[in-house]
């Protein structure tokens, strides 16, 4: 049984629809969310759809190991975030090498680094008149949004578009390109 862990910081959606993805299937879990937000929605999508949702501080992810040790016990295949607003740290990366990725609203390079996450890109790319965004599932490092990029999906920005419009077309390009993405990361190692 493969096992998935989710971190978000927000209202969940992707997270609701990677677990839902994967109830479907037999040989891999979502077994838990964690959330930096003790107030954001994903917890509580994570308890109605039966997964452990746990919340945790800025001490217990940095300062100590308290998240770390959790992260080896429940010995996950990959772990995912899914609009999680946190750099992750480094001594969970160097546990899990190569099992950390992300999902960014945007065709990285372009619309990375600290403080590009959900509508501040969408607006950034409206109010440069991009003619296309997309999506991006990267490895996580040390920094935002610049670990090896596993797969990108576009899509076109048409001229009236506001950056609601382009946060409706990014969110159709997560649900249908991100839980297929994870299941090809996660059996690629078998296949070889």
């Amino acid at each position: 049984m493969k096992r998935i862990i989710i971190f978000a910081s927000g209202s969940g959606t992707n997270a609701e629809n990677i677990i839902k993805y994967f109830q479907e299937r037999k040989n891999v879990e979502v077994t838990h969310v964690f959330s930096n937000n003790l107030r954001a929605k994903v917890l509580k999508r994570a308890h109605d759809l039966k997964v452990k949702a746990l919340h945790f501080d800025k001490e217990s992810f940095y300062d100590s190991n308290d998240v770390l040790n959790i992260l080896k016990d429940a010995k996950p295949d990959i772990i995912v975030l899914a609009g999680f607003l946190w750099i992750f740290p480094k001594k969970i990366i160097d546990v899990f090498t190569n099992k950390v990725i992300n999902i960014h609203p945007a065709l990285l390079p372009k619309y990375g680094g600290k403080g590009m996450y959900g509508n501040h890109v969408h607006e950034a790319v409206v109010r440069n008149k991009e003619k296309e965004t997309g999506i991006t599932i990267h490895y996580v490092n040390e920094h935002y949004d610049e670990g090896g990029i596993i797969f990108q999906a576009k899509t076109p920005v048409e001229e009236d578009f506001c950056a609601e419009d382009v946060a409706k077309a990014i969110h159709q390009l997560e649900y249908k390109h991100f839980p297929v993405v994870i299941e090809e990361l996660l059996f690629s190692e078998e296949d070889k």
